[in-house]
């Protein structure tokens, strides 16, 4: 005979089993805290034995491959993803100005590997082991000068042709459903793109430009913190890390160069991000992130006291439905002592001059057209397209700002999925910025998630 589970059976004698006349209030809530445990026990044999059929669904704000880990029910997991880009560059830029070598890259961007470990059923490792642009080779392009670290000679600057990197790595604890605490390199919980990073899962041969840019993707670092499930479609997560490093800061790139990435970080003043988001209907989502924190890590300067506080926000929405995809996203930046920053850099009264305030945002767009032309085909087929508009140096004191500096970006393209696991990406893409020095460009890209 096959015995039913032991909660099966426990729980309706909880439930309906009468209550003494006159039950004393510990009595009472005994009777509720066993409630409550086998009723977080069957949330847990639902989810294990759902895992199998879900297993390249998003979960706890990362992406499909990335979270596999947490639909095991022990041991080890493994799980990867890679893109491989080929760009052609226009010859001329839009003011017609002949523009310089290299016209064609073909580029193995990223092979990665993600490894997790489930030791028991609220306790993990998560980790993701990527190497960019084909890997790191002995050879290397020598740029400006440094100090030899082994001789103490000056130099030159080594800037090697690819890299070998520990994207996160993280051991969490699921204290209940609504609390878990994670520590280790995490992915910072902003925008739509840097949790959510695997190629099948955006459109586009490339990344969005504003979450390259204005929110750095891809942006982790070393620390702690809290996320959970509230219900009713609320998630939330939220991160005490390392701060970013201001030094490193520039007008055309914004903040993504101030990214410490957990390598050897300074932690004089450490960042506070956080990310709340709603799913109101499967496929839907919508929410928003924040980040804040003093940005100058190092030695004040001579006569004077940096913080640079540098925040960031975003709102963002995502819709899947009947062959849609559609995403939108809004983000802004504010620098606060941007001259003194300026100042301090060497940059002051130049074109190069730190902004006050960086922002950007961009809407997207596709649809599977096999879901009409051929019903129940694994197959798809989306046209898509992105328009998106940035400025990394904004509101700049005291000068003038680089009208190159703020941009549009315009991307049209079809994706062929033979699998849903599986991208293969044809765009162009037509760039602008008010000093008519953008160039466009077609792109191809094979992206895939396992």
């Amino acid at each position: 005979m096959k015995l039913r589970p032991r909660w099966a059976v426990v729980l309706p004698l909880l439930l309906f089993a009468p209550a003494p006349a006159r039950a004393a209030d510990e009595e009472v809530a005994e009777l509720a805290r066993k409630v409550e445990v086998l009723t977080e026990e069957i949330e847990r044999l639902r989810l294990g034995a759902a895992a199998e059929t879900t297993r390249y669904e998003s979960r706890s704000g990362l992406g499909p491959a990335a979270s596999k880990v947490y639909g095991r029910s022990a041991g080890v997991s493994i799980g990867g993803y890679g893109e491989m880009l080929l760009e052609a560059l226009d010859r001329e830029d839009e003011g017609g100005s002949a523009v310089p070598a290299p016209r064609s890259r073909l580029d193995l961007l990223r092979a990665v590997f993600y490894f997790g470990y489930k030791f028991t059923d609220d306790l993990l490792f998560n980790s993701e082991i990527e190497f960019e642009h084909a890997g790191v080779f002995d050879e290397a392009e020598v740029e400006g000068e440094v100090t030899d670290p082994g001789t103490g000679a000056v130099a030159g600057e080594a800037e090697l042709s690819g890299e070998v990197l520990v994207e996160f790595a993280y051991v969490e604890w699921q204290a209940r459903r609504g609390l878990g605490v994670r520590a280790g390199k995490l992915l910072l919980p902003l925008g739509l793109t840097n949790e959510l990073h695997e190629p099948p899962a955006f459109l586009g041969a490339r990344r969005p430009e504003v979450e390259r840019y204005i929110i750095p993707t891809t942006w982790s670092g070393n620390g702690v913190g809290v996320v959970g499930d509230l219900g009713a479609g609320v998630s939330y997560r939220a991160y005490v890390t390392e701060g970013l490093d201001a030094a490193q800061f520039t007008a055309a790139d914004a903040i993504r160069g101030g990214r410490q990435g957990g390598s050897r970080s300074l932690v004089t003043h450490p960042a506070f991000s956080a990310r709340v988001d709603w799913t109101g209907a499967p496929g839907l989502l919508v929410g928003a992130s924040a980040y804040t924190g003093e940005s100058w890590q190092r030695a004040q300067p001579a006569g004077a006291h940096l913080s640079a506080r540098t925040t960031v926000f975003d709102l963002h929405g995502r819709v899947e439905w009947r062959g849609l995809e559609a995403r939108g996203l809004y983000a802004q930046g504010a620098l606060d002592e941007a001259a003194e920053l300026s100042e301090a850099l060497g940059v002051a009264g130049t074109p190069a001059a730190l902004g006050e305030s960086f922002s950007g945002g961009f809407l997207e767009a596709g649809y599977d057209v096999l879901t009409r032309l051929r019903p129940g085909s694994r197959w798809s087929l989306l046209p898509y397209g992105r328009y998106e508009a940035y400025d990394t140096q904004d509101d700049v004191p005291g000068g003038a700002e680089d009208p190159a500096h703020d941009r549009r970006l315009v991307t049209a393209g079809l994706a062929v999925k033979p699998h849903p696991n599986l991208a293969l990406k044809v765009d162009r893409q037509w760039r602008h910025d008010e000093a008519e020095s953008g160039r466009s460009q077609w792109n191809a890209a094979v992206g895939y998630l396992f």
